[in-house]
């Protein structure tokens, strides 16, 4: 039986053998180690920001509908939401200039030097923050419960975007999301043509 088997092989592979396609993997959305400031420290797989400064994420949101989120590890000044490229990653706090939008941790929305949203509830160490942006409105989460801030406006070819100082910490996550995303929408993808 044995002999079969050496032969059927040496056969085969006379007639070209076993035409393995090699799989591509897949990029995995993370914190971008090329677009951030300069006293940024991104760490745990490019899951976890920490410093002085931003960071983007390395995918920008171009499906209909997204979701990510962070879980807030230690307290200090931080924020969270979306930004172009043309934002500044070294200056803190972001929401200063036209492009950036973000949910700051002292309860306040800011976009371009504006205030345009205060909350009444205050984020603690250890909440999950969510965002969901569909392309026309961005809406935040706490723990799983929507909170009383939708963004519009936002305009040109947006990531999602983590600021960090005074000692705070944020995880990100992209996807394996610690509360279930609104209904319709998903962790973010890559673009097709990209891959």
């Amino acid at each position: 039986m044995a002999a079969c088997f050496c032969c059927f092989r040496c056969c085969w592979e006379s007639a070209g053998g076993f035409n393995h396609v090699p799989l591509k993997e897949l990029p995995t959305v993370q914190l971008d180690t090329g677009h951030m400031g300069t006293d940024v420290v991104i760490v745990k797989s490019c899951r976890r920001i920490c410093g002085t400064g931003a960071a983007l994420a390395n995918a920008p949101i171009v499906q209909d509908k997204a979701y990510f989120e962070i879980k807030v590890q230690s307290t200090g000044i931080w924020g969270v939401g979306l930004a172009t490229r043309k934002s500044n990653l070294n200056s803190v706090p972001l929401g200063l200039d036209k492009d950036s939008w973000v949910l700051r941790s002292d309860g306040t929305v800011f976009h371009d030097g504006e205030m345009i949203h205060k909350l009444t509830q205050y984020v603690e160490e250890g909440d999950v923050i969510g965002v969901s942006y569909d392309h026309i409105e961005m809406k935040f989460y706490r723990n799983g419960a929507q909170l009383p801030c939708t963004v519009t406006g936002i305009r040109g070819t947006v990531f999602p975007v983590f600021y960090v100082d005074e000692s705070a910490i944020l995880d990100t996550q992209f996807s394996q999301f610690y509360h279930t995303a609104p209904e319709g929408f998903e962790g973010i993808m890559f673009e097709q043509s990209l891959l």
